[in-house]
């Protein structure tokens, strides 16, 4: 049930998403951004035509009104997510990318630090191996096995012996496996501060930081609901925000800056890491968002992505070796992300000619490797020394296909969300079985 006593998804659809069939769209790319509902545009729109809002950096009505909206929005967000304010804060970002560049800019990495890291994560995540190892920091990446998962985590965290971070996607964006969140409290009795990646998680399903006290939290507003886009959060427990070393400040973050002094005193907790003005008009919709979503339900949403990615896989099984799941086949422990690749005769397809047919069709998948590189090369069992002979040349992924000889060097993603109904897999499946019949 969602939303009301007797309400479906289709009612929801008609009354939220009506453009989807009024253009004859499937949407299947909810791991790239969800689809806003239209009542969340409706209201933002009459508090915007109403409102006076301001820089909130000021004392007016206007900056006071939006400074206002800002800790609702946080106050929100901390509700929504299980998180008590005595213990963790919202810092507002841009987006998730952004909440863990907080992490590469401040994180004390030192010599006899560590940064642990499951092969299967975006690059957003990635990237932290880079200050890590300039500080002097051990990087390790955790292996996956065929079904992309991580079968023993324990021979890669030894006891940390000096500041260390754990970082892993709650839900992967590339092959949906969702990874244990007890890992949380494991790594932190070792020792290790911990950051979830949960963008591509918390758009379907419950995260109680209660219960998953991570100390760093990554997400973007707009995968879970879809409107406002460029606002996304770390939210971070607070005495973990308190061992971050800025090298920076700006606009906002301090208490005060003195140029013939040369000194600057930075603002305390979340404030510290705003640089500059806020997204103030985006607040009162973020707030607006996460009580759409309250209204709909977690539960439901779960479910019913659950069910709809249950039938994906099994119309998927029916197709035989027509079509290649990267992942698992079955939809335990897994989330409504689908990594797949099209065959005939036993020869894949090029995903980029399979992303060109669906888009003709009005199907919105995605193809490459979801800027999940880790997950992508264990997935197509990709040679790392002929891989690295190939990358030292001019990149193209065609250069890069004929030089790993022929090999899928990407995959198709369907990622599904609250709006998606049977009839949205039919058309992608009759898709494949178009592309795959043989004349």
């Amino acid at each position: 049930m969602l939303m009301r006593a007797g309400a479906t998804v289709g009612d929801l659809r008609r009354r939220e998403f009506a453009r989807l069939d009024a253009t004859g769209s499937v949407y299947l790319d909810y791991a790239g951004a969800a689809l806003y509902p239209e009542s969340l545009v409706r209201c933002d729109a009459r508090r915007l035509r109403r409102r006076v809002l301001g820089n909130p950096h000021s004392e007016s009505a206007p900056s006071i009104a939006s400074t206002e909206s800002l800790e609702k929005a946080r106050t929100r967000t901390l509700r929504f997510f299980n998180a008590a304010p005595d213990e963790y804060e919202v810092v507002f970002t841009a987006n998730a990318s952004a909440a863990m560049r907080i992490l590469a800019d401040a994180y004390p990495f030192r010599h006899g630090s560590r940064l642990v890291l499951t092969a299967d994560n975006h690059n957003s995540v990635n990237g932290l191996r880079v200050p890590a190892r300039r500080r002097d920091a051990v990087v390790q990446y955790v292996p996956l096995d065929a079904d992309l998962r991580v079968r023993d985590l324990r021979p890669w965290l030894p006891r940390a012996a000096g500041p260390s971070l754990f970082a892993f996607p709650a839900q992967s964006n590339f092959s949906g496996v969702r990874h244990p969140l007890p890992w949380v409290r494991e790594a932190q009795a070792l020792g290790y501060h911990v950051l979830l990646d949960a963008a591509a998680y918390v758009p379907s399903s419950p995260l109680s930081l209660a219960d998953v006290p991570a100390d760093f939290v990554a997400i973007s507003y707009y995968k879970m609901f879809g409107y406002p886009t460029g606002v996304g959060a770390l939210l971070a427990r607070r005495e973990s925000l308190a061992l971050l070393e800025r090298g920076y400040f700006g606009g906002g973050t301090v208490q005060f800056a003195s140029v013939q002094n040369d000194l600057a005193r930075l603002r305390s907790g979340a404030a510290a890491f705003e640089d500059g003005t806020p997204h103030f008009l985006a607040m009162p919709a973020v707030s607006d968002g996460l009580r759409w979503l309250d209204r709909v339900g977690m539960a439901s949403v779960q479910q019913h992505v659950g069910e709809m990615t249950a039938r994906l896989l099994e119309r998927f099984s029916d197709l035989g070796d027509r079509v290649h799941v990267y992942g698992p086949a079955e939809p335990c422990e897994r989330g409504g992300v689908v990594a797949f690749n099209v065959a005939v005769d036993g020869a894949m397809l090029d995903y980029e000619a399979v992303e060109t047919a669906a888009r003709q069709r009005g199907i919105a998948i995605r193809g490459g490797c979801f800027c999940n590189p880790g997950a992508a090369e264990h997935a197509f069992g990709v040679d790392a020394s002929r891989a690295r002979s190939c990358l030292a040349q001019e990149f193209s992924v065609a250069r890069f296909r004929a030089c790993l000889g022929g090999t899928a060097v990407g995959a198709l993603r369907a990622s599904l969300g609250l709006a998606t109904t049977e009839a949205d897999l039919d058309r992608l499946v009759a898709l494949v079985t178009e592309l795959t019949s043989r004349v």
